[in-house]
């Protein structure tokens, strides 16, 4: 099984500089492994004169008025109605999408729409990543349909008088059961005038393709909840994806020939991953900059752009220095040891790089460093600055972009911005 940087956020440093990393958000802790830096905070030493200020470095974020929600008293008691027939859903796109198009799936599905059973969803070969890994290949089932239970019917396959709705099925042709217009975003209402009809006349309704088709705005609170319960509590890893992830914080946690728990399949896994270099221009092509690597690094990242972003990336109309100052550019490995050190972080610190903006930091109130983009590509542009200058500028411009909690806009996502859809006031 193959991890997808979209979604687990993984980019392995090269062994040369040329190599850039990541694309909007740098993040030092991952989502699901939130204790990352606990023995560090005993180890760092901050290049600050000041004690305190090396505290502040790994103290967590004071309290912002939001907790998790408690469980509804009756939610886990109550069963739902009698289904109106089995919703399948296939869902495309990379697998951050794919996960919030399984929450969104929920949602559907629950009593408080349809009132349908939900089929396992089946995940599709994505044209980038090029994973077969189903759902039982990364989540764990049993507990994503023991967390939902009493919210919605879950199964993990149809029953045998549906045994010809396979996603086979609805690739040769058109047919009468599948749902291929579901706007993105759509509203409930939507899904009570399309796809209840189906299921009352047929007993089966496919929507393909199924990735974010529901809106996050003007929904009922009682579906949102589901959303957010899917999401932060019912999609869980599987044993091996949360050993592996595991043994890479370890080795984070300790230097090389100091990690106290041996080798394991999943240390030799990480290892691999390690010596095929795969996938490193991935984020770095998907900008139009340069990264100053010379005439074999501009040709290496066209052939790229061209092969996996399938001409997506189009030659930009900005210089490579207008587009740092507009802060477009992934940074390098060179631009965030400088950002890092000017923030208090030494050398000696290990590192989690992620390059998706992973909400579960923002519910759980964890310290989050949240790149000013613009700014630091302004400050990397100016060659002539002075240390003391470039150092004021990032501690001062990142005060405010540590994790603290911002309350979701309209049209924004409840699984990037929790609050305060999925949080309650504490």
């Amino acid at each position: 099984m193959k991890l997808h940087k979209d979604y687990y956020g993984y980019c392995y440093p090269n062994q040369s500089q040329k190599t850039a990393l990541t694309g909007l958000l740098v993040v030092l802790f991952p989502a699901f492994l939130p204790n990352l830096f606990g023995p560090l905070s005993h180890t760092a030493h901050s290049i600050f004169s000041s004690v305190d200020q090396q505290s502040k470095l790994w103290a967590p974020l004071p309290n912002h008025g939001w907790k998790h929600c408690p469980e509804e008293p009756n939610s886990l008691s109550s069963s739902p109605k009698e289904s109106t027939g089995y919703i399948q859903v296939f869902l495309d796109e990379g697998l951050n999408q794919q996960k919030m198009g399984i929450c969104d799936a929920v949602a559907v599905a629950v009593a408080k729409i349809l009132n349908a059973t939900l089929v396992i969803p089946h995940l599709e070969v994505n044209p980038v990543w090029q994973d077969s890994s189903s759902f039982e290949d990364i989540f764990d089932v049993d507990h994503f349909i023991e967390a939902l239970q009493g919210e919605v019917s879950i199964v993990k396959a149809l029953p045998s008088e549906f045994s010809w709705s396979t996603r086979e099925y609805y690739a040769t042709g058109i047919r009468i059961t599948r749902i291929k217009t579901a706007p993105v975003h759509a509203s409930s209402d939507w899904y009570l005038e399309n796809v209840l009809p189906l299921l009352q006349r047929y007993g089966v309704a496919a929507i393909s393709p199924f990735s974010h088709r529901l809106a996050f705005d003007n929904l009922p609170q009682n579906i949102q909840r589901v959303s957010c319960k899917v999401n932060f509590q019912a999609l869980a890893f599987v044993p091996h994806i949360r050993e592996l992830g595991e043994t890479l914080v370890n080795r984070l946690r300790y230097p090389p020939n100091g990690n106290p728990k041996g080798g394991s399949d999943s240390q030799d896994k990480a290892n691999e991953i390690e010596k095929q270099g795969a996938g490193k221009y991935d984020i770095a092509a998907h900008s139009a900059c340069d990264f100053g690597g010379g005439k074999a690094e501009k040709l290496a990242l066209a052939k790229y752009r061209q092969v996996i972003w399938q001409g997506r990336v189009l030659n930009s109309q900005f210089t490579d220095e207008e587009l740092r100052n507009q802060g477009r550019c992934p940074l390098t490995p060179e631009e965030i040891g400088l950002l890092l050190a000017a923030l208090g972080f030494n050398n000696t610190t290990r590192l989690y790089l992620a390059s998706y903006k992973v909400g579960h930091r923002a519910y759980m109130n964890l310290k989050t460093i949240r790149p000013n983009m613009a700014l630091s590509g302004k400050l990397f542009v100016n060659k002539s600055m002075e240390w003391s200058d470039f150092q004021r500028a990032p501690s001062d411009g990142h005060k405010t972009r540590q994790g603290q909690m911002r309350l979701r806009k309209d049209k924004q996502s409840i699984y990037t911005y929790p609050a305060p859809d999925c949080m309650c006031r504490a």
